[in-house]
């Protein structure tokens, strides 16, 4: 408990206490609270600095510490990161095969996932560029009711790049 923090708020001279079962004792000095504090063998901790007068609590820091741990590391488990899948295309892409593609992309945005579509052109076909511009766009319609489009196609190179986003 030592530090600047603890030294400025014991130079305040009162604080509002709460004991550990959540009952409010009232505004009291801060050496009587913390003598308080250490008759039932608790930390007193200032819970609301910008209160007049600060709020502090009675409290076993080290379980408090533990307990808050616990919580941040179940919070960190149930959270589901949200990883950018990528599918590849060319532009004169076979029926069969965009369907296949377009499941895939539907499955990806079902699990909460990004997807980044690719276009790649090879040779002749960078000349040809609205035509991976038509299959994008088919792309970002199919996709529409359950994904927006994040980053609306653009060249990078010899590539064609989308990103389609879960609604």
């Amino acid at each position: 408990m030592n530090g600047p923090r603890f030294n400025e708020w014991i130079q305040s001279p009162k604080v509002r206490v709460i004991d550990h079962e959540g009952e409010n004792l009232g505004v009291m000095y801060t050496r009587e609270a913390i003598e308080q504090a250490r008759d039932v063998g608790l930390d007193l901790v200032e819970v609301s600095p910008n209160a007049d007068p600060p709020v502090a609590k009675f409290l076993d820091v080290g379980k408090y510490k533990y307990e808050a741990q616990k919580k941040a590391n179940a919070a960190r488990k149930s959270q589901k990161t949200q990883e950018i899948k990528e599918i590849k295309m060319r532009p004169n892409i076979d029926d069969h095969d965009y369907d296949t593609k377009m499941k895939k992309v539907v499955e990806f945005l079902e699990d909460g996932d990004k997807v980044k579509v690719t276009m790649r052109f090879r040779g002749r076909e960078l000349s040809h560029g609205q035509i991976g511009m038509a299959v994008l766009q088919r792309v970002a319609e199919a996709t529409a009711e359950i994904a927006k489009v994040e980053a609306y196609p653009r060249m990078e190179g010899r590539q064609m790049l989308m990103v389609i986003a879960p609604k």
